[in-house]
Order: C-alpha cells, then structure tokens, then sequence
C-alpha cells in the first residue's frame, strides 16, 4: 500500500521537473518592446488620431476648422462623385492586380522552375528599379509613353494621360512587389509532386492546376493584396500618366489638403479608403497565416 502512496508522488514530482525543464526557454522583460510601441504610437496612432479629429471637425472658411463631432464630412463622401472615385480606384486596382498576376507569375515559375545558374541574377534585375526613385520610374514611363515618342510614332501605342498608361504605371512600379512572395513559394515547393504527377498520366496543364498553382496559391493571394492595397492609395501615378484625367481617392484627398485646404473632408476620404481596405488587410493576415503554414 505504502507503494501504492508513493507512485502518484513520484509522478507528481517528475511531472513537475518536465514543467520545469520546459520553462526553461528563454523570457524577455516587457519593457524590452517599449521602443517598438513608443514609435507605433508616434508615428501612427498619433497621426490616426489627427486624421480622425480632422475628419469630425467643420470648415469654417479657407484653411479654418472647427473641432467637434460632426460627421457631416463622411455623408458627402457618399455623394455620386466620389462614390464614383472610388470605385474606379477600387477597380483599377484589382484590374492592375490582375495584370500583375498575369504577368508575374510566368517570371517567377521560370526563375524558380528553369533558371540555376543565373537565377539570383535574375531575382537582382527584378530588385533594380527598386533603387531608384519611385518618382523618376514614373516619368521615365512618362517620357517611353510620349505621344511624340517610338511607341506613339512607329507602333501605333499612344495611350499617354488615358486609364491604359494608369495600367501600365501600375503594373511596371508594383510587378516586383508580386514577384517576390511568389517566386519564395515557388522555390521551397516540392517538384517531385509534378514529376509523381506526370508519371501517373497527368497532363502538364493539369498537374500544374492541382499541384503547383494550389500549393502555391497563398504566395499568389498574398503579392496580390500586397500590390492592391498599395494600388488603391495610389497618387502619383494617376497623377503624372493620365495628366488629372483618371483621378484616385489618393489625388482628391491630395487636392481637399492642397488646394482646398479643406482638411476634414479631405480626412473623411481617408478613413472611409482606409476602412475600405481593411477587409482586403484581413485577408492578407488569413492568407499570409496559410502561406507559413504551407511552408512557402
């Protein structure tokens, strides 16, 4: 009996010391994340805070405000016009998004896929118009797109201040962006799972429709959102490639701060885009979640 005793005792004992040992990993104060939360406040909630004041407040006259709470500003945001706006930013962004897929993802199943030898050359010539400018790619599309250029001239392609050189901007500023995460869930995929497939009788559209693109699918969803998200806010590229014929929210919420100093409206614009988007961010985080799941 007095054995019987003991057995739950020891038990007890050496479940504690497994407890114990598992403690073992390492604790870092919380003070430690003081830096990181004193900038996020800083430099983030802290101008939300201004934007949202700002978008509840009221115009009195030229560059002249109000504080309140009137929410005024974000009844005229559902005015017809900028409805509009909106959704032709919306759209244009999923459009340039599409484009975006359509054209990366051949680049990178080819870096991933074929390339050896020069496959980091060719992930550093993707990562070039990087380090310049986002401002002078812009206008050295500008100048290719000019109606007086080649393009316009001998090929016939005189698309400048119209919604196709918008396209165009975004797809050439953004595609890096997209190809990225894709080519990194390209690469750590398994091949041999095509090879299985071929060798069972799978043709090649097939097996690259149930295995490459599905295990490669969070990498897609994921360099989607993170091109429409940017795409959607976007100022200068409307701005310069349609000449303020093809504006964005982003160019009505520059010309409300700019031109009509009317600061509250021009921030009512800006949450309603922000919670516009805030799905689209959600979805990032789901996908983004499956993506580390998957192991891409």
């Amino acid at each position: 009996m007095a054995v019987d005793h003991l057995q739950p005792a020891e038990e007890a004992v050496a479940s504690d010391k497994q407890g114990r040992r598992r403690s073992f990993s390492p604790r870092y104060p919380g003070w430690l994340t003081s830096p990181s939360l004193l900038y996020y406040a800083i430099f983030f909630l802290g101008p939300l805070a201004i934007l949202v004041a700002f978008s509840l407040a009221t115009q009195t006259g030229f560059d002249s405000i109000s504080y309140g709470f009137d929410t005024s500003q974000y009844h005229l945001v559902l005015d017809p016009l900028y409805l509009k706006i909106f959704y032709r930013t919306l759209v244009m962004a999923a459009s340039g998004s599409l484009l975006t897929i359509l054209v990366g993802y051949p680049i990178a199943y080819w870096m991933a896929r074929y390339l050896t030898t020069y496959k980091l050359l060719a992930l550093l010539l993707i990562l070039v118009p990087f380090w310049t400018s986002f401002l002078i790619r812009t206008y050295a599309l500008k100048i290719i797109l000019d109606p007086n250029g080649y393009l316009a001239k001998n090929l016939g392609i005189d698309i400048m201040f119209t919604k196709y050189a918008v396209g165009v901007g975004l797809v050439y500023n953004y595609l890096p962006l997209f190809i990225i995460p894709v080519f990194a869930s390209l690469e750590r995929m398994d091949w041999s799972l095509v090879e299985a497939a071929s060798d069972l009788g799978a043709k090649p559209f097939n097996a690259f429709r149930q295995i490459t693109l599905r295990l490669t699918m969070p990498g897609v969803v994921t360099g989607a959102l993170l091109v429409f998200i940017p795409m959607s806010g976007e100022y200068i590229i409307p701005n310069i490639l349609s000449g303020g014929n093809y504006e964005f929210v982003g160019n009505v919420i520059g010309d409300q701060f700019a031109s009509a100093q009317n600061q509250p409206f021009g921030s009512a614009m800006s949450i309603s885009l922000m919670i516009a988007l805030s799905g689209f961010v959600a979805l990032y985080i789901l996908f983004a979640t499956k993506e580390e799941r998957f192991g891409a």
